[in-house]
């Protein structure tokens, strides 16, 4: 895939979608602004700093998001997992309960997964007549193979018709109550197959508030690096709604030299963010050209891993909190000297009062280590992507795929 544009940092005060002003103070070698706004909105909510917590299949459920929201600002946009719109319309009781949000949240924001126009309208249909979400975003991004060969996910937008026709009916349906809807998807299929423009315009088209684009493709999956130079080609294909940046945002100076280097209005976080809650503190201090935070050494990390697994108890019960929080633990604690012996017991805790102790013979004098400042999380390696029997035959065929509009919701 193509590097990133190898520009000067700089900022951008014409584009009416994002206003920045720029000073002299850097991070890691990028021009950081001295003082920042910016006039990002989806719908009617003002999206301030521009920073979105992408959802994630098994972590973004309300424990985390606030989490997320405790070290970022309020006004910021945090989604849900991703929920199922077939499991919406048929009222299954699981997905229901994934759809939660805190007293505070605002905005609500949702994604939902679906392939069916008539479904996924039904499904925004509940949604907003029964005030479950304030923001409904679609999820066209998913290169996992058990979706993408039923047709779901990053395999769809190259069904352009049935794209349009999908974006076009949710839009009609979250109209009335003036829920704003958006629209994240991928470069495309692999590098013959690229769909991104095409999907944008026509997001843009059926009156779409914004689009995200995770500048990798599905055969990429997670692996390599994102291309941003498709997110500023987007950008310019793509002149009425804002235009959100994703992929390989690790640190607030990722955050900084994206926007500078392709024009994007904000920036989509995802696997940074794992094991670092605090990043969206970062970010946000970076883009409003305040000094950044100090890093957290292992005491105070500890301190936010105790809380996550007390707001997951909140959320789930104990027993389950803690089984849901092992994962996280690899992420909380990588680089940092740990021993073999106290990570396997992180790995294998059952109570909150176990977690309170372990997390007491951290070091918690330990500085936070560099090299925990790159990738993290799921990167696999690229791969061919399934795809149905004949799906690349005929990319305006608007059929619905058959046996792709499945139950379950989260990923």
């Amino acid at each position: 895939m193509a590097q990133r544009m190898d520009t000067e940092a700089s900022c951008r005060s014409s584009d009416p979608g994002r206003l920045l002003t720029c000073g002299n103070e850097t991070l890691d070698g990028v021009t950081m602004t001295s003082e920042a706004t910016t006039s990002l909105r989806i719908g009617p909510y003002p999206v301030d700093p521009a920073v979105v917590l992408a959802p994630m299949a098994g972590i973004t459920n309300l424990a985390f998001r606030k989490l997320c929201r405790e070290f970022g600002s309020p006004t910021s946009i945090y989604v849900c997992e991703m929920i199922t719109a077939r499991a919406v319309v048929e009222r299954n009781e699981k997905t229901l309960d994934m759809m939660s949000f805190d007293a505070d949240e605002s905005p609500r924001s949702m994604q939902l997964y679906g392939v069916d126009p008539a479904t996924l309208g039904e499904a925004v249909r509940i949604i907003v007549g029964e005030g479950m979400a304030d923001h409904i975003d679609m999820n066209f991004g998913c290169p996992v193979p058990k979706v993408t060969r039923l047709g779901g996910g990053a395999a769809l937008p190259y069904k352009r018709e049935l794209f349009r026709q999908i974006v076009r009916a949710m839009v009609r349906a979250a109209e009335p109550a003036g829920v704003p809807v958006t629209v994240k998807f991928r470069i495309g299929i692999d590098d013959e197959h690229l769909t991104y423009l095409d999907a944008g315009r026509i997001a843009e088209a059926e009156g779409a508030q914004a689009v995200a684009l995770h500048a990798r493709t599905a055969a990429q999956r997670y692996s390599g690096q994102a291309d941003w130079t498709a997110i500023a080609r987007l950008k310019e294909a793509v002149t009425t709604i804002p235009v959100l940046g994703n992929g390989d945002i690790f640190s607030a100076a990722d955050a900084v030299r994206m926007m500078d280097e392709t024009g994007c209005d904000g920036v989509v976080v995802g696997r940074g963010c794992l094991g670092r809650p605090w990043l969206f503190a970062e970010i946000q201090a970076a883009l409003r050209g305040q000094p950044l935070p100090e890093a957290p050494d292992l005491g105070r990390v500890g301190e936010v891993l105790y809380r996550h697994g007390a707001l997951l108890a909140e959320l789930l019960g104990e027993d389950k909190a803690m089984r849901d929080l092992r994962k996280h633990m690899a992420w909380y604690l990588m680089g940092f000297p740990v021993g073999a012996e106290l990570r396997r017991a992180f790995a294998t805790v059952s109570h909150l009062t176990e977690l309170e102790d372990l997390v007491g013979q951290l070091d918690p004098t330990a500085p936070f280590p560099r090299d925990a400042e790159g990738p993290r999380g799921r990167q696999g390696s690229p791969g061919k992507v399934a795809l149905p029997h004949g799906w690349l035959d005929d990319p305006e065929d608007p059929a619905v795929p058959h046996g792709a509009d499945v139950m379950h919701s989260g990923g």
